[in-house]
């Protein structure tokens, strides 16, 4: 799929269907060596094969097609450029305790000077990104009651998918996504593609460095997972100084069971946070414990059904 992707195979089986010597020719591909990959996908069940040729199956053209409005093509791109190389390392990270970047790429992290390496890069990975918050945001806005706030910010909100879902299902609420300024450049779009410039502002900011705008609710999505126990405390407590009696911070995050032998999709991201971050994925008592010590009185989670799951913590 990683490299059906790279390849642009899914934005060229879009429609019509095309035969493997066809595509072949337009791609400058080795024709059998293509027809294996296409025959493959066909079994992945990615795409369909006929007298006419090869097409993509409805889950290729939503999610795999670079042009599609919920595409997860550019996350998917990252993992064959970057993850997939660092996972190649996990026994040295497991022995070490470490990201595997210098090891890798001959560079140090954070992982993030890596997403946005290239403008175009930038675009693919929050590109797909936003692909990912469609399929998670709307339950992470559904798994509490917010109504009775009014001022949301979400930090780390990229494109302002958690903004512009919390927006439809609250009518009352009025938004802002605080993010890097390169990031904000790429939000315009997309809040205005949403017809949502109205109610969501946007605000370039570093949330570590710089002050946090007014808000009666915080939100963060696959944020904390990032860091370690340190920059996790120093960040909630900056959050929960700026927020007022009663304001609340929502956290959307992968938990994982108390056991911590589950899910199966919450571990493999937690070593995923080990090749690249110095981060992890944590349960919800974990959570918990570093909200308490930065002062928030009560946090509640709930599984959502999603990729990631809703936390919320309230200032008492």
């Amino acid at each position: 799929m990683f490299t059906a992707v790279s390849l642009g195979l899914f934005d060229n089986l879009a429609g019509k269907p095309k035969s493997a010597s066809k595509l072949a020719e337009e791609l400058k591909l080795g024709s059998d060596a293509l027809t294996r990959l296409l025959d493959t996908c066909v079994a992945l069940k990615l795409a369909e094969k006929g007298k006419a040729g090869y097409r993509n199956l409805p889950v290729a053209d939503v999610y795999l097609r670079r042009g599609s409005p919920d595409t997860l093509a550019g996350y998917i791109l990252y993992s064959n450029r970057a993850l997939y190389a660092l996972w190649g390392h996990l026994e040295d990270a497991v022995r070490e305790g470490s990201d595997r970047w210098q090891q890798t790429f001959g560079m140090p992290g954070p992982l993030f000077g890596h997403f946005f390496r290239t403008e175009e890069a930038k675009r693919d990975f929050i590109a797909g990104m936003h692909g990912y918050g469609q399929l998670t945001s709307p339950k992470i806005v559904r798994a509490f009651n917010l109504a009775r706030f009014r001022r949301m910010v979400d930090l780390g909100g990229a494109t302002g998918h958690l903004a512009m879902a919390a927006c439809r299902r609250y009518p009352k609420l009025r938004a802002a996504v605080f993010d890097l300024p390169s990031v904000i450049e790429v939000a315009r779009e997309y809040v205005q593609t949403a017809r949502l410039v109205s109610r969501i502002e946007l605000k370039p900011g570093d949330f570590f460095s710089d002050p946090l705008p007014e808000a009666d609710l915080f939100s963060m999505g696959r944020i904390l997972h990032d860091w370690s126990e340190e920059k996790i405390r120093r960040l909630l407590e900056k959050i929960y100084i700026r927020l007022p009696k009663g304001g609340a911070l929502l956290v959307a995050e992968r938990l994982l069971d108390d056991s911590k032998t589950g899910p199966l999709s919450a571990l493999l991201q937690s070593l995923n946070m080990l090749v690249c971050t110095e981060g992890k994925e944590r349960t919800l008592a974990e959570y918990a414990a570093l909200l308490r010590d930065s002062g928030f009185s009560k946090a509640e989670g709930r599984k959502t059904g999603a990729p990631l799951d809703a936390i919320l913590a309230v200032k008492g």
